[in-house]
């Protein structure tokens, strides 16, 4: 069993969506896994260059990115793993830049274009979406956070296997707030917050990641033009 990681935030060592991911890979550790953290800021790739090479009939794999970049190899990776988890803070209403490019790369090669298809991938594998955010939960759904959370759950579902959502809102942006713009929150708060929501959060990762591990897959997900 090997569990994939993807660190989408541009704070590789600590914070946030790092420690998330770390917690939710030493879950899957702790049944034996292999993991395997990748930090995506630490790559030079691009997204979807629309070449529409992995759609050519002529094309030899299924599944292929003919883009040639430091994704090539990861992506290689992920034909082997059995479980895959994706960890991106939210940036004005979406992923990060590096997540959303990563995720074109990963999922489009896989979308099959014919009638009655579903995905390129040879086999069902579970998946997770971290999402960290500034945002509190009671405004999630009003400034329509929770669309984008799904679209790319269903997304990740559809290709690849059932996929879990695990929010950690109202986070904590700066380790001293005195010394930037911060007027909007309420510092004490936030601290106080971190230091009682977000151990919490850590111990939901760890149980995500043991539920990674588990080898256990729902029913594939249809494709929108297959829904009745």
């Amino acid at each position: 069993m090997k569990v994939m990681a993807f660190n989408g935030s541009p704070r590789k060592k600590k914070w946030n969506t790092v420690t998330l991911l770390n917690n939710a890979l030493q879950g899957a550790h702790s049944t034996g896994a292999e993991i395997e953290l990748v930090q995506l800021y630490d790559l030079k790739f691009s997204g979807c260059i629309s070449c529409f090479s992995c759609k050519r009939l002529s094309r030899k794999k299924d599944g292929v990115c003919s883009v040639q970049d430091d994704l090539t190899p990861v992506l290689d990776r992920v034909k082997q793993a059995d479980a895959l988890i994706i960890g991106s803070p939210v940036y004005y209403g979406a992923e990060s830049a590096a997540t959303r490019a990563f995720l074109e790369r990963l999922c489009f090669p896989y979308l099959k274009y014919s009638k009655g298809g579903r995905s390129l991938f040879p086999r069902r594998i579970n998946t997770a979406m971290i999402y960290t955010m500034n945002a509190p939960d009671q405004i999630l759904q009003r400034i329509g956070y929770d669309r984008m959370f799904a679209m790319t759950q269903m997304t990740l579902g559809m290709h690849f296997g059932a996929c879990e959502l695990l929010l950690s809102s109202d986070t904590l942006q700066y380790s001293d707030y005195d010394k930037y713009e911060a007027e909007a929150f309420d510092k004490n708060a936030k601290r106080q917050r971190h230091t009682k929501v977000f151990p919490d959060d850590c111990k939901r990762a760890f149980a995500l990641g043991v539920r990674m591990a588990s080898g256990k897959v729902t029913d594939p997900m249809p494709m929108p033009w297959q829904e009745s």
